[in-house]
């Protein structure tokens, strides 16, 4: 038997229910993982509301990474075997004890992270790093702006960037979540209710404006984005939990701005050559030392709602995780 977080109705984190269901046994090709932590992520609670754009058949668990222990392989799985350590990646699932998936959703663990830094590093890093190298092409000595760098995929964008050589301007909306962006390589720091974010752009390039700004806020945010930007410079839309902001096409012309969407998975989806060279690069940078999850709350599986409400009200710093016994 399994316990897993399981969605019957479409609402609020707190409409889940945690229960005891079957543990499935193995199809052809197929492994077993005991989960050890699962990694959250403001889709899981979009995709529990019915607001996100998969929308998987009720019921379902969520969850879209995890990591943990091999404890079982099928005769025709390949390249894993029992006691490997392991994150799996999943469309929805891992809020559960348990995680019964094909070989090819595994990825060896970075020997220097623990169950909950592996359980949240690929969705937010990778994120990232599919918005500054394949999208927004971020080069050396040019002007990042990171918003919501208090956030998950914010703070990996604040960190992935300064690898990168760009000059990290990051936002947030606390002293405390600045503190940890400084801690992870921002150059300049902008406390939202302190001064107009588009003012202290202005102010920190002396006019010029950002080349690239990662926007996972969106609504007014993503407006005055617009406000603050260099010629040529690259919007990157990585969400919306602000709100749906609309693109001035006119400040857009003016200064040869692109608008560019972000969707990790599914780019990979469309090109998987694009994933594997993502993939390789993140856990190569991460056995490094280089990259590195912020996990400011590990709660356990009973307390799936109130980690949810972590990222809700926007409390987290870096990532949640849950973590099984």
């Amino acid at each position: 038997m399994v316990r897993a977080v399981v969605c019957r109705e479409l609402g609020p984190p707190e409409s889940l229910q945690l229960e005891t269901i079957p543990s499935r046994p193995l199809g052809e090709g197929e492994v077993r993982v005991a989960v050890r932590a699962a990694g959250l992520n403001f889709p899981d609670i979009l995709m529990a509301a019915g607001e996100y754009q998969l929308k998987p058949e009720l019921p379902f668990t969520p969850g879209v990474e995890a990591a943990g222990d091999v404890t079982e392989v099928d005769a025709a799985a390949r390249g894993v075997a029992v006691g490997d350590k392991v994150i799996v990646k999943m469309r929805y699932g891992a809020y559960a004890d348990e995680a019964v998936v094909a070989s090819s959703q595994l990825t060896p663990m970075p020997s220097t992270f623990d169950y909950a830094e592996a359980a949240t590093f690929l969705a937010g890093h990778g994120t990232a790093y599919h918005a500054l190298i394949d999208r927004g092409r971020v080069e050396v000595g040019e002007v990042l702006l990171v918003h919501g760098a208090g956030g998950g995929v914010g703070l990996a964008a604040v960190e992935l960037g300064k690898m990168l050589g760009a000059m990290v301007i990051a936002c947030a909306s606390s002293d405390e979540k600045l503190a940890i962006a400084k801690g992870r390589g921002a150059d300049h720091l902008v406390l939202y209710a302190r001064e107009p974010f588009r003012d202290a752009v202005k102010r920190i390039t002396d006019g010029r404006g950002a080349d690239v700004v990662f926007d996972p806020v969106g609504g007014e945010v993503f407006e005055n984005s617009m406000r603050c930007i260099a010629w040529g410079a690259r919007l990157l839309v990585i969400g919306f939990t602000g709100g749906i902001g609309s693109a001035k096409t006119n400040l857009l012309l003016i200064k040869g701005a692109s608008v560019l969407g972000v969707r990790a998975g599914e780019a990979v989806r469309k090109n998987p050559a694009l994933g594997e060279v993502r993939l390789k690069a993140l856990l190569a940078w991460a056995e490094e030392g280089k990259l590195r999850p912020n996990v400011s709350h590990r709660l356990p599986l009973e307390d799936y709602a109130k980690a949810m409400r972590l990222l809700i009200d926007r409390k987290a710093i870096g990532r949640v995780a849950l973590v099984m016994d």
